[in-house]
């Protein structure tokens, strides 16, 4: 495995709380992004405590007129699209050249490699929901490209 050059933390669908796992699992990142649903603007203060913040607006979000409802995110040579609902994308991203696409809103964790581009749902570190796992994801970026892990808390 490539070493690591950076880790971009990933969370979503925090609606209000933030759990002192998904701090922990946060911490050390290089930066942090948090895909939406936040609920309240305490969490986005919590977050930004860790590491540099990218935040954009989730579909519950009506508080946070201020935050855009897509971001793109360059690190370490490497451009990331953040968008909240992934059903909303309207472009290409490996053509725009994204290497990745973060989402959230559906509360299921996922990441996966489709066309040479990560799609990374880190799932919900809020509330739980139904029997989804409570979690946040870390995405590692090298050189040569970028790999993306789930972390599930033990809450």
């Amino acid at each position: 495995m490539l070493r690591a050059t950076k880790t971009i933390g990933v969370i979503s669908d925090t609606h209000g709380l933030v759990r002192a796992e998904a701090l922990a699992a946060l911490r050390d990142c290089d930066a942090i992004v948090h895909a939406g649903d936040i609920g309240k603007p305490e969490v986005l203060e919590q977050l930004a405590g860790l590491a540099p913040l990218t935040a954009i607006r989730g579909n519950v979000d009506k508080w946070a007129a201020d935050l855009p409802d897509t971001v793109v995110l360059a690190l370490a040579g490497k451009r990331f699209y953040v968008i909240h609902n992934l059903k909303e994308l309207d472009l290409d991203p490996r053509s725009a050249g994204f290497v990745a696409v973060i989402s959230g809103h559906s509360h299921v964790p996922k990441s996966e490699m489709r066309d040479g581009v990560l799609y990374l749902n880190p799932g919900s570190a809020g509330p739980r929901r139904f029997r989804l796992p409570v979690s946040v994801a870390r995405i590692r970026v090298h050189e040569d490209g970028v790999e993306g892990e789930l972390v599930t808390l033990a809450v």
